[in-house]
């Protein structure tokens, strides 16, 4: 090796996960930024607590549901117990939370956590939709706090979240949230919402979330349609989504590639 590659004594190399590391430095990095931002904006329009810690961010955002409570890790998980207490202080043991690490994690079991899997980090770069979805319904964005209400049923019922009440709106979705760097779509067939999905911007990318149909509503492009119009919300930048092992190929075919597998842990509620 040349001498001119070694590094000085003493000289810092950057892991790409420092705090101070530029969001654009890679795309995987943007991706975890993003879906750190998320939970903490959703918290805060609810009114809930929520922390930005060096290492991890999350929300306390509802006191049931095992996907209700999202927590990501900003950088790999070294001291496990010294993060997992920071969590534990904003999230008490009887509210589950989600746990989602960009990387592999040691077993956490012996900490009371559950591994759910590894589901894959997908991109979308920007192009025009393609296909153009199939829908004969309508697509409009969200404006006001009663349909804010509209699409957080929607969630409940079609994501599912079956631990929340769908008649009891206001446990996601604050509706404060309309003024934040979210904006959210609803789909309607013949005056009835069937489909809700979510993006939200951070560190130079959208974040689609929330996609979630009806039962009576799938496979009638409701759901592809609330997704194309979170896809393209700004159609400059990059779309991130993490997606299931089902839904995998609905997001291939809208043009997402696989770029990794993030480890997912659910801490439930005690």
């Amino acid at each position: 090796m040349s001498s001119s590659v070694v590094p000085s004594e003493g000289e810092h190399l950057t892991t790409g996960w420092e705090p101070d590391v530029p969001a654009e430095d890679t795309l995987v990095r943007q991706a975890v930024l993003v879906h750190a931002s998320w939970p903490v904006a959703v918290a805060a329009a609810a009114g809930r607590p929520w922390r930005s810690a060096a290492r991890w961010a999350g929300g306390w955002i509802g006191d049931r549901g095992a996907l209700t409570n999202p927590v990501v890790l900003t950088q790999p998980l070294m001291h496990v117990e010294d993060v997992l207490g920071e969590i534990g202080a904003l999230i008490p043991p009887s509210v589950p939370y989600l746990l989602l690490s960009p990387w592999p994690t040691a077993d956490l079991r012996g900490h009371g956590l559950v591994l759910i899997g590894h589901p894959p980090l997908m991109v979308r770069f920007p192009a025009p939709p393609t296909p153009l979805p199939r829908w004969s319904g309508e697509v409009r964005e969200i404006r006001d706090p009663a349909e804010l209400a509209v699409a957080e049923r929607v969630l409940v019922e079609g994501y599912p979240m079956p631990e929340l009440d769908p008649l009891a709106p206001g446990d996601l979705l604050g509706p404060t949230l309309l003024r934040t760097a979210t904006r959210l779509w609803i789909a309607w067939l013949d005056g009835v919402a069937v489909a809700m999905a979510a993006a939200h911007s951070a560190a130079g990318v959208t974040l689609v979330e929330y996609v979630a149909s009806l039962p009576a509503a799938r496979g009638r492009g409701a759901g592809a349609a609330v997704t194309w119009a979170a896809t393209l919300a700004d159609p400059d930048r990059p779309a991130v989504l993490i997606a299931s092992d089902d839904g995998r190929p609905v997001y291939s075919r809208m043009g997402f590639l696989a770029v990794e597998r993030w480890s997912a842990w659910l801490r439930p509620a005690r």
